[in-house]
């Protein structure tokens, strides 16, 4: 489980350059154990057939002796009939000779006067018998002896009519230190080859990957700076490969589609916000018009020239048409100050004194203002922050309920790091859960009346001066708004 979660871990690039790497290093350990494998093979079969071509040569030449000896051919006799001549036979072939009786007991050999710890062994009964049942009438027996590889071939001496007339042992050394010092030759020349090839390797396997995996990580970031809401460029198609040729085509092709549906959304996004907009603005409009109606029905009925009270009737018809014509007045200013903000004129202002002024306008005595400084300077609109000011406030009085013996308002201004953060803090009934998603869309509200455009606005006026709001609320217990602005040093 470790390794394949080290193995996931590994880039492409790190798994090409690994697998390659990997493959250099075990095809180079295959070849050299091979050719060791093939050099030893060789060795084997050149001793093999080298002792059968002694073995002949000594076979012919032992029927040669026997063929002209003078004694007779009997096992007995075989000591004399070779007594000159096996020194002859093993000088000219270069081998030791051994002849033994048939029971496996050494006749005479061609070491000659030897000590008593070298004489060779009897023939075991084993390989006696193995002989014997042998088709061939020929064993060869392998023997490690003091580290050295010996091949010890056993034979029968037959007289003219083919009979038995004892065994001949041919001890064979096999002199592996000419291959031995060839295979050492081989390998270090081979290390230093694999020595080239590995650097060679590693090279090849580092620009092979990084050249693989180039145009993907390219394609990666690409994907990944890929957004909805902006122009996303096409990668040009400048690969030998096929395959990534295929794959930027899918990601260039991919791009033309999510540009064409990122303009037919926001396209319908527009719309539905101006038909949602219409809507809401033509509900708002309606609901000062009914009464007007009833009201001017209700006057034209009940006119009446003499009646001594009409000067009063008049005036408060038209106070009523008037507050109607107000409520529809401010719905319109609504409307038109969150279509089209006025261009911003930024200035340097003390936003404390900004504050202070814009708090005056209250006349609750429950609205308490905090600083811990004396001037804390930002550029933006001096309208537009008294409009944050004065919103923000406006909805924490209209949130704390009638009933609320202790009502409480607590506007505070400090500096954080680079920013201004202004927190407007009430007791009131706080947000639902339900509605801390929906608190900042242009049409919400959960107030009786008004469009719900109070901090929609605000948020863009914040956003517009690289600024963020944020709040927290708890139902029953209050909310707090806090909006933080970017400061200028002095």
């Amino acid at each position: 489980m470790k390794n394949n979660f080290l193995l996931r871990n590994f880039s492409l690039r790190n798994r090409i350059f690994i697998s390659l790497i990997f493959l250099t290093l075990i095809s180079s350990v295959l070849i050299a154990a091979v050719s060791v494998y093939q050099f030893r093979k060789e060795a084997r079969t050149f001793h093999q057939d080298r002792l059968e071509r002694k073995e002949n040569s000594i076979n012919e030449h032992i029927n040669f002796i026997l063929s002209t000896t003078t004694y007779p051919l009997t096992t007995k006799n075989l000591p004399l009939i070779f007594k000159d001549k096996i020194h002859e036979l093993a000088t000219i072939h270069s081998i030791e000779i051994n002849i033994h009786d048939l029971e496996g007991h050494l006749l005479i050999s061609s070491k000659g006067n030897f000590s008593i710890d070298s004489i060779p062994p009897p023939i075991s009964p084993m390989i006696l018998k193995i002989l014997q049942s042998s088709q061939s009438k020929r064993f060869v027996d392998l023997k490690m002896i003091n580290n050295e590889r010996y091949r010890t071939a056993y034979s029968y001496l037959k007289d003219n009519k083919f009979k038995p007339l004892g065994v001949i042992q041919l001890p064979y050394p096999e002199e592996t230190e000419f291959y031995e010092n060839e295979i050492k030759n081989f390998l270090m020349r081979f290390s230093q080859v694999y020595l080239f090839m590995l650097i060679m390797s590693i090279t090849i396997a580092y620009f092979l990957s990084t050249y693989i995996t180039s145009k993907l990580q390219t394609i990666s970031t690409k994907i990944t700076a890929t957004q909805l809401n902006k122009k996303n460029e096409k990668i040009l198609v400048t690969s030998s490969s096929k395959e990534i040729n295929d794959l930027i085509t899918a990601y260039n092709q991919m791009v033309d589609q999510l540009d064409d549906s990122a303009s037919k959304l926001a396209q319908s996004e527009r719309e539905q916000a101006w038909r949602e907009m219409a809507k809401q603005v033509a509900h708002e409009i309606k609901n000062p018009l009914t009464p007007m109606r009833l009201t001017v029905q209700s006057f034209q009925r009940r006119f009446d020239v003499n009646d001594p009270n009409i000067k009063q009737k008049v005036d408060d018809y038209s106070k009523t048409l008037i507050q109607q014509i107000d409520t529809m007045n401010s719905v319109a200013s609504a409307f038109s100050n969150f279509a089209s903000m006025p261009a911003q004129k930024n200035e340097n202002l003390n936003i404390v004194k900004i504050v202070q002024l814009a708090l005056d306008i209250f006349n609750e005595n429950y609205i308490r203002f905090e600083s811990e400084e004396k001037s804390i300077i930002t550029r933006m609109d001096r309208t537009h922050l008294i409009r944050i000011i004065t919103n923000l406030v406006k909805n924490a009085i209209q949130a704390i309920p009638e009933t609320e013996t202790n009502p409480e308002i607590v506007v505070s201004i400090k500096k954080v790091h680079n920013n201004v953060l202004l927190e407007v803090k009430d007791n009131g009934i706080g947000i639902s859960i339900e509605n801390k998603n929906r608190i900042f869309e242009p049409k919400f509200t959960t107030k009786s009346s008004g469009m719900g455009l109070g901090l929609g606005i605000i948020k863009n006026i914040v956003e517009n001066h690289n600024g963020s709001i944020s709040f927290e609320s708890e139902p029953g217990k209050g909310t707090c708004f806090r909006v933080s602005l970017p400061i200028i040093n002095t």
